[in-house]
């Protein structure tokens, strides 16, 4: 038996503060305790010490708060190295940046290489699971896989579907597409922590043929998800229209060819309309919401009040859409929210925040049975954010009244440097002192 035991500040959550009252718990001083992998207690620190085995050190963290680890919900891990690419908007992006990157991925050792790099930016940033695109190239997706099984994380991804709208390099057939990604679910889907998603880049490069034998893989396959794009820019829009007229909308296309449905997960959401919102909130799927990425190529405001609407409330997880977003950090992202939000006259406070980027992005990956927040049973993956981490944060944190404050204090002025450390299967993957 493997056991590790962590004292400090905790908060978690039983609910979508988004619909109830009650969901944040916080608890001031806490012990989790794990057993190979799995959280076997989690509470006061009075009422559960007599449990620590003996010859475990409790490793306390008394200026930190301690949550569950963060969950990107939308990441391109291709893209790392087109960070902060000077702006364009979304399909000249694409053209100037993203598909000559992605084409250096048909080299095995570029993609180990960029693996390697992605991994240690997710664990520095307290991000423990993630649903990231590779490239075409099926070699892209077993570096991921064969990073997230070294390090014994729990990760979604899969190949890029595109047959047409692209470079020629980067485009597989509808046949071909199918196959490789019936081959990398058979290698991978279910191996370690690992999951597969079938991932047509969006609706203007995938043709007729290869959406529906997308959707006829999704159907052969239980258990995995789709990954997708959908309505983050006018002129995409306004293209998806021109190349499915017999469609009702972008949304339609996806649902049309069975691609719509619980384990959807859908980038961005941007321009959805209120028909398409319930049409997405019916069928079960789920919005990453991306306000980096949003921000940066100008793509519009998500409006978080609208997808959760109490009468239809979607599911919706933070993405950090690196590369055209522009961090990997959940806190920074969580500061990008808010001022999204609040163009769109909505409030969005720091336990809500929270929520979206731990269970929240759990319920919207469908893994809330298994991560997203400190439940006895569930896997043992978790942070430690250091309410110190600057001297500027410590004297501000100093100043706080309330847990909310604190968080929202965090969600403002947090970013990698808070993360202290990130616990994988009850075991740290990261300390930050020890990585300087």
């Amino acid at each position: 038996m493997t056991a590790t035991a962590v004292r400090g500040h905790a908060i978690s959550f039983r609910g979508d503060p988004f619909l109830v009252a009650d969901a944040l718990i916080d608890i001031e001083d806490a012990l989790i305790l794990t057993e190979d992998g799995i959280i076997t207690a989690f509470g006061p620190w009075v009422q559960f010490r007599d449990r620590v085995p003996d010859g475990v050190d409790v490793v306390h963290y008394p200026d930190a708060i301690l949550c569950a680890g963060f969950v990107d919900t939308h990441v391109h891990y291709v893209q790392t190295a087109i960070i902060g690419a000077f702006g364009a908007q979304l399909i000249d992006w694409l053209n100037s940046y993203t598909f000559k990157a992605e084409q250096r991925f048909a080299d095995r050792a570029h993609a180990q290489a960029a693996a390697t790099v992605f991994f240690d930016a997710l664990l520095a940033n307290g991000t423990t699971t993630a649903l990231a695109f590779a490239a075409m190239y099926p070699q892209s997706v077993d570096a991921f896989f064969e990073e997230s099984l070294r390090r014994g994380t729990r990760m979604i991804g899969g190949k890029v579907l595109m047959d047409r709208n692209a470079p020629e390099p980067l485009l597989d057939s509808p046949q071909t597409g199918y196959d490789d990604s019936k081959a990398l679910i058979a290698k991978w889907h279910g191996r370690g922590r690992n999951q597969y998603a079938i991932t047509p880049r969006f609706a203007p490069t995938s043709s007729p043929k290869q959406l529906e034998l997308a959707g006829t893989l999704w159907r052969e396959s239980p258990g995995t998800y789709v990954h997708t794009h959908v309505s983050e820019n006018l002129n995409e829009i306004s293209w998806v229209r021109e190349l499915f007229p017999e469609r009702s909308g972008y949304l339609d296309v996806y649902d049309h060819y069975g691609l719509l449905g619980p384990r959807t997960v859908l980038a961005h959401g941007v321009h959805l309309t209120d028909a398409e919102r319930r049409r997405v909130f019916d069928a079960g799927a789920a919005i990453a919401h991306c306000p980096t990425s949003n921000l940066f190529l100008g793509s519009g405001l998500f409006a978080l009040g609208a997808a959760k609407d109490p009468a239809a409330p979607l599911h919706v997880g933070f993405g950090t859409d690196i590369g055209a977003g522009t961090t990997f950090s959940l806190l920074t992202t969580m500061n990008e929210a808010y001022k999204v939000a609040a163009l769109n006259s909505y409030r969005l406070d720091a336990v809500k925040s929270f929520y979206l980027a731990t269970l929240g992005g759990a319920t919207a990956l469908a893994l809330d049975d298994k991560i997203g927040s400190l439940a006895v049973g569930k896997e043992a993956d978790f942070i430690v954010l250091d309410t110190k981490a600057t001297p500027l944060l410590e004297y501000r944190t100093a100043h706080t009244d309330s847990v909310e404050e604190l968080l929202f204090v965090l969600s403002i002025m947090g970013d990698d440097r808070a993360v202290a450390a990130t616990y994988i299967a009850g075991t740290p993957a990261y300390l930050r002192h020890a990585a300087r």
